[in-house]
């Protein structure tokens, strides 16, 4: 099992946690690790629904990773810093304050019922607030222009 738990997404994320060290323990016993947001990233929480739905709207070069719990209908779109304020007025969307813990499984695995949907691919890439904020606002697009 340790070996799933030691792609390059997991050991970006482990760079999340106080402790990358437990993190990669908790992950070769199988269990989730507590990472934090604030310090790689931030976390934004929606439904899975309407996540999901979101995901096909943004295009893959504007998409990082994203972490489900179906059953809970929740899941979390990893964000760059600071994208607090883009993304506070958009609804179904909550943004999870610096350092708030987040419970995942590494990048390969699926754990208690939490996995990825969109996995971390250890290059740091996360999504897009601008993008993901236009694909929860109605008509899901965005607008002409935006990137330039």
């Amino acid at each position: 099992m340790a070996s799933r738990t030691r792609t390059p997404g997991s050991e970006w994320l482990a760079l999340s946690s106080p402790d990358p060290v437990r993190t990669h323990r908790a992950w070769a016993a199988g269990e989730l690790a507590r990472l934090h947001s604030g310090r790689l990233w931030s976390a934004v929480e929606a439904d899975v629904r309407r996540s999901v739905d979101a995901m096909q709207r943004i295009s893959p070069d504007r998409l990082g990773p994203v972490l489900v719990h179906p059953s809970a209908d929740l899941a979390w779109w990893l964000v760059p810093c600071g994208s607090a304020e883009e993304l506070a007025s958009v609804g179904f969307l909550s943004v999870h304050a610096s350092g708030r813990p987040l419970r995942c499984p590494s990048a390969g695995q699926y754990v208690d019922g939490l996995g990825w949907l969109e996995k971390p691919d250890g290059s740091g890439r996360l999504t897009d607030p601008a993008a993901l904020g236009a694909a929860f606002r109605p008509g899901g697009r965005l607008r002409a222009g935006a990137f330039c």
